[in-house]
């Protein structure tokens, strides 16, 4: 199935389960720190935007998904009960509080929270939606704080963070780049570009063959492929592939199915996501590698090393999503909270 009828096929039924995860306020995992006795409040009062959802970061990439949907074009009434939620959920107000809460906790949610965060920034003051782009003026705040945070880190942060659960430090930047440039801050895109050049171009013959570990919803390896990808120049970046991944093969466990035993475990359930973001990673590179004529002004050998990459990236990235998919939209929470972003995601790194 192409990318389009994936994205045809699914819309309206992410519409429900974004709606869904709306109007959840609990179980929510607050990840806040206490400091006294008399800290105690609730989820929708230190997060008015984001409690809901499970978790913070959960409830802002299904935000995210929800301007999507709407950039895609949902049917009727979803598409006004989403359009009415992110009015409600993302006012200047509430965005407000939660940028005066993220800079009293500067390390809060480092750096998935502030990956999707400046993602949906940038995907509403980017968006043709008329009731989304009219929340743009609001996400100012949070997006100046978070970027702020950025710059902090990758000035102070003497190595990358490679595991494949939140903590990834590749995932963050390219979700910090990408906004950056869609947002204007120059300074930031610059540093990011920076912080990726020290922390991951010398890396050559990453290890595929010892992805997977059984909690990554991330693969290592991929993510930090894609990062490179929207860091450097096609030119550069085919140079960097060639030897990055010369280890990965059509039977790498990364490329297949991950088998989740336990859909009850958040934790075991992370690998239904694996499969989905390893997708838009390959596809994102893979279009990259494209973008430079397979292989630029390589030497024949490595042109055709680049090539064989592209197939089998290509490949394998629709054979990674049924999984996913179906996860995304089952009755399990602790796989509908959130899969559904990543498989939205993945649709539109999809080719075709």
């Amino acid at each position: 199935m192409t990318a389009a009828a994936l994205r045809a096929v699914h819309a309206d039924r992410f519409a429900q389960v974004v709606l869904d995860n709306f109007a959840q306020p609990y179980p929510y995992a607050a990840h806040h720190t206490t400091s006294g006795p008399d800290d105690r409040a609730l989820p929708v009062e230190l997060h008015p935007a984001f409690a809901t959802s499970y978790d913070w970061h959960s409830s802002v990439h299904m935000h995210w998904l929800a301007t999507r949907l709407l950039e895609f074009g949902v049917s009727f009434p979803l598409a006004d009960r989403l359009a009415a939620s992110l009015s409600a959920n993302l006012s200047a107000d509430n965005l407000a509080v939660e940028a005066d809460y993220l800079r009293a906790h500067p390390l809060y949610e480092r750096p998935y929270g502030w990956a999707w965060a400046l993602s949906l920034a940038a995907s509403v003051s980017g968006s043709r939606v008329p009731v989304v782009a009219t929340l743009a003026p609001g996400f100012a705040p949070l997006a100046d704080v978070i970027f702020e945070h950025v710059l902090s880190w990758v000035a102070r942060a003497p190595e990358p963070v490679r595991h494949g659960v939140h903590s990834n430090s590749a995932f963050g930047l390219r979700h910090a780049l990408q906004a950056a440039r869609a947002l204007g801050r120059d300074d930031v895109a610059q540093a990011v570009t920076d912080a990726a050049r020290r922390w991951f171009l010398r890396d050559a013959g990453w290890p595929f063959a010892w992805e997977r570990s059984g909690q990554d919803f991330l693969s290592p390896g991929f993510a930090e492929a894609e990062l490179m990808a929207a860091a450097l120049g096609a030119d550069e970046f085919s140079e960097w592939a060639i030897g990055f991944f010369s280890e990965l093969s059509s039977d790498a466990g990364v490329l297949g199915q991950a088998s989740v035993l336990d859909a009850h475990d958040g934790q075991q359930v992370h690998l239904f996501g694996l499969g989905l973001s390893t997708s838009a990673a390959a596809s994102r590179v893979a279009v990259t590698l494209r973008s430079n004529g397979v292989g630029g002004q390589l030497g024949l050998g490595n042109k055709g090393r680049v090539a064989e990459l592209i197939e089998l990236l290509e490949g394998a990235a629709p054979r990674l999503l049924p999984a996913g998919i179906e996860a995304a939209v089952s009755d399990e929470f602790m796989s509908s909270h959130w899969l559904a972003t990543f498989a939205w995601d993945a649709f539109e790194a999809l080719r075709g």
